[in-house]
Protein backbone atom coordinates (compact mmCIF):
# COMPACT_ATOMS: atom_id res chain seq x y z
CA UNK A 1 0.00 0.00 0.00
CA UNK A 2 1.58 3.47 -1.04
CA UNK A 3 0.25 6.78 0.93
CA UNK A 4 -1.16 9.65 -0.86
CA UNK A 5 2.04 11.94 -0.99
CA UNK A 6 0.23 14.83 -0.40
CA UNK A 7 0.00 17.07 2.23
CA UNK A 8 -2.59 19.88 1.21
CA UNK A 9 -5.52 18.82 3.61
CA UNK A 10 -7.58 21.68 5.08
CA UNK A 11 -10.83 22.98 5.53
CA UNK A 12 -12.85 25.46 3.78
CA UNK A 13 -15.52 27.56 5.34
CA UNK A 14 -18.34 25.59 4.95
CA UNK A 15 -16.39 22.05 5.24
CA UNK A 16 -15.41 23.47 9.03
CA UNK A 17 -18.99 24.99 9.88
CA UNK A 18 -20.47 21.45 8.66
CA UNK A 19 -17.88 20.14 11.07
CA UNK A 20 -19.24 21.68 13.94
CA UNK A 21 -22.42 21.42 13.78
CA UNK A 22 -22.39 17.86 13.12
CA UNK A 23 -20.64 17.89 16.72
CA UNK A 24 -23.53 19.91 18.15
CA UNK A 25 -25.65 17.16 17.06
CA UNK A 26 -27.20 19.03 14.02
CA UNK A 27 -26.90 20.10 10.42
CA UNK A 28 -25.98 22.90 8.40
CA UNK A 29 -29.33 23.11 6.37
CA UNK A 30 -29.79 27.47 5.89
CA UNK A 31 -28.37 30.49 4.37
CA UNK A 32 -28.60 31.66 8.20
CA UNK A 33 -27.13 28.66 9.85
CA UNK A 34 -24.20 29.64 7.58
CA UNK A 35 -24.45 33.45 8.34
CA UNK A 36 -24.27 32.71 11.90
CA UNK A 37 -21.94 30.68 12.29
CA UNK A 38 -19.43 33.02 10.16
CA UNK A 39 -19.91 35.78 12.79
CA UNK A 40 -19.49 33.11 15.51
CA UNK A 41 -16.01 32.17 13.76
CA UNK A 42 -15.15 36.43 13.78
CA UNK A 43 -15.95 36.51 17.23
CA UNK A 44 -14.07 33.18 17.69
CA UNK A 45 -10.81 34.45 16.23
CA UNK A 46 -11.37 37.78 18.36
CA UNK A 47 -11.01 35.31 21.25
CA UNK A 48 -7.70 34.30 19.76
CA UNK A 49 -6.21 37.61 19.19
CA UNK A 50 -6.77 38.26 23.20
CA UNK A 51 -5.68 34.82 24.09
CA UNK A 52 -2.61 35.23 21.87
CA UNK A 53 -2.42 32.62 19.99
CA UNK A 54 -1.67 33.91 16.33
CA UNK A 55 2.30 33.76 16.23
CA UNK A 56 1.95 33.44 12.78
CA UNK A 57 0.39 36.52 11.90
CA UNK A 58 3.88 38.04 13.47
CA UNK A 59 4.71 40.47 10.14
CA UNK A 60 7.60 43.24 10.06
CA UNK A 61 6.83 46.82 9.09
CA UNK A 62 7.97 50.06 8.29
CA UNK A 63 7.71 53.34 8.80
CA UNK A 64 9.77 56.44 7.39
CA UNK A 65 10.45 58.74 9.65
CA UNK A 66 9.95 62.65 8.90
CA UNK A 67 12.40 65.68 10.56
CA UNK A 68 10.11 67.16 13.31
CA UNK A 69 7.43 64.71 13.24
CA UNK A 70 6.58 62.20 16.33
CA UNK A 71 3.23 60.77 15.19
CA UNK A 72 2.78 57.96 13.22
CA UNK A 73 -0.17 56.06 12.27
CA UNK A 74 0.35 52.05 12.22
CA UNK A 75 -2.15 49.38 10.07
CA UNK A 76 -5.09 49.55 11.43
CA UNK A 77 -5.65 45.41 11.69
CA UNK A 78 -1.80 45.63 14.03
CA UNK A 79 -3.38 44.18 18.01
CA UNK A 80 0.08 45.40 19.41
CA UNK A 81 3.69 45.97 18.25
CA UNK A 82 6.27 43.11 19.64
CA UNK A 83 9.69 44.79 19.21
CA UNK A 84 10.86 47.72 17.53
CA UNK A 85 14.06 49.64 16.51
CA UNK A 86 14.96 52.77 15.11
CA UNK A 87 17.59 52.17 11.70
CA UNK A 88 19.69 54.58 10.34
CA UNK A 89 20.89 53.90 6.53
CA UNK A 90 18.15 51.80 5.70
CA UNK A 91 18.81 49.47 2.22
CA UNK A 92 22.36 49.98 2.92
CA UNK A 93 24.31 47.31 2.04
CA UNK A 94 27.15 47.63 4.55
CA UNK A 95 26.28 50.46 6.93
CA UNK A 96 22.43 49.71 7.97
CA UNK A 97 22.43 50.08 11.98
CA UNK A 98 19.62 49.00 14.24
CA UNK A 99 19.13 50.82 17.50
CA UNK A 100 16.81 49.45 19.86
CA UNK A 101 13.74 51.97 21.17
CA UNK A 102 12.04 51.57 24.80
CA UNK A 103 8.95 51.27 25.00
CA UNK A 104 6.67 53.41 27.47
CA UNK A 105 3.54 53.65 28.84
CA UNK A 106 1.11 56.86 27.80
CA UNK A 107 1.19 57.98 31.55
CA UNK A 108 5.42 58.05 31.03
CA UNK A 109 5.19 59.67 28.00
CA UNK A 110 2.80 62.29 28.76
CA UNK A 111 5.33 63.48 31.35
CA UNK A 112 7.89 64.28 29.24
CA UNK A 113 8.22 68.53 29.83
CA UNK A 114 9.06 68.87 25.85
CA UNK A 115 7.47 66.51 23.33
CA UNK A 116 9.47 68.23 20.58
CA UNK A 117 13.02 67.88 21.21
CA UNK A 118 14.77 66.75 18.21
CA UNK A 119 17.21 63.57 18.18
CA UNK A 120 17.47 60.34 17.33
CA UNK A 121 14.23 58.63 18.70
CA UNK A 122 15.14 56.52 21.97
CA UNK A 123 11.36 55.67 23.53
CA UNK A 124 7.92 55.23 21.54
CA UNK A 125 4.72 54.83 22.97
CA UNK A 126 2.04 52.55 21.31
CA UNK A 127 -1.33 54.14 21.05
CA UNK A 128 -4.00 51.22 20.34
CA UNK A 129 -7.23 52.72 18.85
CA UNK A 130 -10.06 51.16 17.52
CA UNK A 131 -9.17 52.27 14.06
CA UNK A 132 -12.73 54.08 13.60
CA UNK A 133 -13.72 56.90 12.00
CA UNK A 134 -16.28 59.68 14.21
CA UNK A 135 -18.16 62.15 12.16
CA UNK A 136 -18.25 65.18 13.86
CA UNK A 137 -19.90 68.88 13.01
CA UNK A 138 -16.92 71.00 12.94
CA UNK A 139 -16.02 72.23 9.83
CA UNK A 140 -12.73 74.35 8.29
CA UNK A 141 -13.21 78.56 8.20
CA UNK A 142 -10.76 78.84 5.96
CA UNK A 143 -9.61 77.23 3.08
CA UNK A 144 -5.99 75.17 3.24
CA UNK A 145 -3.75 74.09 0.45
CA UNK A 146 -1.96 71.34 0.58
CA UNK A 147 1.68 72.38 2.41
CA UNK A 148 -0.05 74.08 5.21
CA UNK A 149 0.24 72.51 8.74
CA UNK A 150 -2.00 74.92 10.30
CA UNK A 151 -5.73 74.14 10.02
CA UNK A 152 -8.65 76.66 11.81
CA UNK A 153 -11.91 75.22 12.55
CA UNK A 154 -14.79 76.36 13.90
CA UNK A 155 -14.73 74.66 17.21
CA UNK A 156 -11.81 72.45 18.16
CA UNK A 157 -12.86 71.47 21.59
CA UNK A 158 -15.12 68.49 19.49
CA UNK A 159 -11.66 67.02 18.71
CA UNK A 160 -8.98 66.04 21.22
CA UNK A 161 -5.67 68.40 21.43
CA UNK A 162 -3.53 65.77 19.55
CA UNK A 163 -4.22 62.95 17.09
CA UNK A 164 -5.66 62.24 13.70
CA UNK A 165 -8.49 64.00 11.28
CA UNK A 166 -10.05 63.10 8.15
CA UNK A 167 -11.22 65.66 5.72
CA UNK A 168 -12.23 64.71 2.68
CA UNK A 169 -9.89 61.37 1.26
CA UNK A 170 -7.24 62.97 3.53
CA UNK A 171 -5.92 61.87 6.73
CA UNK A 172 -3.88 64.78 9.04
CA UNK A 173 -2.07 64.04 11.85
CA UNK A 174 -1.65 67.40 14.47
CA UNK A 175 0.44 67.74 17.52
CA UNK A 176 -1.42 70.42 19.39
CA UNK A 177 -4.46 73.10 19.13
CA UNK A 178 -4.33 76.48 20.27
CA UNK A 179 -7.86 77.81 19.99
CA UNK A 180 -9.67 76.74 17.42
CA UNK A 181 -6.62 76.12 15.03
CA UNK A 182 -4.91 72.60 14.72
CA UNK A 183 -0.53 73.41 14.72
CA UNK A 184 2.28 71.12 14.01
CA UNK A 185 0.21 69.15 11.36
CA UNK A 186 1.60 66.50 9.37
CA UNK A 187 -0.51 65.87 5.95
CA UNK A 188 -1.39 62.82 3.99
CA UNK A 189 -0.43 60.51 6.71
CA UNK A 190 -2.27 56.89 6.56
CA UNK A 191 -1.07 55.95 2.73
CA UNK A 192 -3.26 59.31 1.90
CA UNK A 193 -2.18 62.66 -0.55
CA UNK A 194 -2.34 66.20 0.82
CA UNK A 195 -4.59 67.94 -0.90
CA UNK A 196 -6.51 71.66 -0.97
CA UNK A 197 -9.90 71.69 0.93
CA UNK A 198 -12.27 74.48 1.21
CA UNK A 199 -13.72 76.63 3.56
CA UNK A 200 -16.96 74.61 5.08
CA UNK A 201 -15.26 70.72 4.37
CA UNK A 202 -16.22 68.78 7.02
CA UNK A 203 -13.75 66.91 10.05
CA UNK A 204 -14.02 63.55 11.41
CA UNK A 205 -12.31 62.36 13.80
CA UNK A 206 -9.66 59.56 13.10
CA UNK A 207 -8.82 56.70 15.63
CA UNK A 208 -5.72 55.17 14.19
CA UNK A 209 -3.46 52.49 15.80
CA UNK A 210 -0.18 55.16 16.25
CA UNK A 211 3.38 55.55 17.43
CA UNK A 212 4.29 58.87 19.53
CA UNK A 213 8.45 58.72 19.47
CA UNK A 214 10.36 60.65 21.54
CA UNK A 215 12.58 62.54 20.51
CA UNK A 216 10.79 63.67 17.60
CA UNK A 217 13.70 62.87 14.65
CA UNK A 218 16.20 65.28 13.98
CA UNK A 219 17.73 65.55 10.59
CA UNK A 220 20.95 63.59 11.67
CA UNK A 221 19.50 60.34 10.73
CA UNK A 222 19.62 60.25 6.96
CA UNK A 223 16.98 59.43 7.40
CA UNK A 224 15.80 57.30 10.28
CA UNK A 225 13.24 54.15 10.03
CA UNK A 226 10.86 52.67 12.70
CA UNK A 227 11.40 49.20 12.08
CA UNK A 228 8.87 47.00 14.23
CA UNK A 229 7.37 43.26 14.20
CA UNK A 230 3.75 43.59 14.74
CA UNK A 231 0.73 40.60 15.31
CA UNK A 232 -1.95 41.40 13.02
CA UNK A 233 -5.73 40.54 13.75
CA UNK A 234 -6.94 37.18 11.72
CA UNK A 235 -8.76 37.86 8.54
CA UNK A 236 -12.31 37.44 8.72
CA UNK A 237 -14.16 33.93 8.12
CA UNK A 238 -14.91 34.95 3.81
CA UNK A 239 -17.10 32.86 1.99
CA UNK A 240 -18.01 29.58 2.02
CA UNK A 241 -15.00 28.41 -0.85
CA UNK A 242 -12.24 30.27 1.26
CA UNK A 243 -9.89 28.55 3.93
CA UNK A 244 -9.18 30.47 7.02
CA UNK A 245 -6.14 32.66 8.21
CA UNK A 246 -4.23 29.61 10.22
CA UNK A 247 -1.92 27.30 9.83
CA UNK A 248 -3.36 23.48 9.53
CA UNK A 249 -2.53 22.37 12.92
CA UNK A 250 -4.71 24.51 14.72
CA UNK A 251 -7.86 23.28 12.55
CA UNK A 252 -8.99 21.13 15.61
CA UNK A 253 -8.81 23.93 17.94
CA UNK A 254 -11.03 26.16 15.49
CA UNK A 255 -13.35 23.71 14.73
CA UNK A 256 -13.92 22.40 18.37
CA UNK A 257 -13.95 26.25 19.38
CA UNK A 258 -16.71 26.69 17.13
CA UNK A 259 -18.83 23.87 17.94
CA UNK A 260 -18.55 25.32 21.28
CA UNK A 261 -19.87 28.80 20.20
CA UNK A 262 -23.12 27.60 18.01
CA UNK A 263 -23.66 24.94 21.13
CA UNK A 264 -24.29 28.05 23.01
CA UNK A 265 -27.14 28.72 20.67
CA UNK A 266 -28.40 25.41 19.26
CA UNK A 267 -30.87 24.15 21.61
CA UNK A 268 -30.85 20.74 20.84
CA UNK A 269 -27.18 20.94 21.34
CA UNK A 270 -27.65 22.21 25.20
CA UNK A 271 -27.19 18.60 27.06
CA UNK A 272 -23.62 18.62 25.11
CA UNK A 273 -22.35 21.95 25.58
CA UNK A 274 -20.69 20.96 28.61
CA UNK A 275 -18.60 18.55 26.75
CA UNK A 276 -18.10 21.02 24.20
CA UNK A 277 -16.51 23.33 26.04
CA UNK A 278 -13.93 20.98 27.79
CA UNK A 279 -13.09 19.54 24.09
CA UNK A 280 -12.87 22.90 23.10
CA UNK A 281 -10.13 23.49 25.99
CA UNK A 282 -8.04 20.44 25.48
CA UNK A 283 -7.76 21.50 21.99
CA UNK A 284 -7.08 25.14 22.84
CA UNK A 285 -3.86 23.68 25.59
CA UNK A 286 -2.72 21.84 22.69
CA UNK A 287 -3.24 24.96 20.35
CA UNK A 288 -1.43 27.11 22.58
CA UNK A 289 1.70 25.08 23.77
CA UNK A 290 2.66 24.35 20.47
CA UNK A 291 2.28 28.03 18.70
CA UNK A 292 4.56 29.77 21.26
CA UNK A 293 8.41 30.99 20.70
CA UNK A 294 10.45 27.76 21.46
CA UNK A 295 13.83 29.75 21.27
CA UNK A 296 15.71 30.20 24.24
CA UNK A 297 15.43 33.68 25.81
CA UNK A 298 18.36 35.71 27.33
CA UNK A 299 17.64 38.99 29.60
CA UNK A 300 20.57 41.02 30.04
CA UNK A 301 20.53 43.91 31.88
CA UNK A 302 20.98 47.74 31.11
CA UNK A 303 23.35 49.07 32.82
CA UNK A 304 23.30 52.46 32.39
CA UNK A 305 20.59 52.41 34.92
CA UNK A 306 23.02 51.22 37.93
CA UNK A 307 25.21 53.55 39.26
Amino acid sequence: MSTSGTTTFNLDLNNLVEEAFERCGSQLRSGYDLRTARRSLNLLTIEWANRGINLWTIEQGQVNMVTGQGLYPIPNDTIDLLDTVVRQNNGSASNQIDINISRISESTYSTIPNKLTTGRPIQVWINRQSAQSNPTTVVLTADINSTDTSITVDDASLLASGGFVKIGNETIGYANVIGNTLTNCYRGQNGTTAVAHSIGAAVSVQNLNSINVWPTPDAGGAPYTFIYWRMRRLQDAGNGATEQDIPFRLLPCMVAGLAFYMGQKIPEAQPRLQFLKQEYEEQWLMASTEDREKAPVRFVPRTMFYS
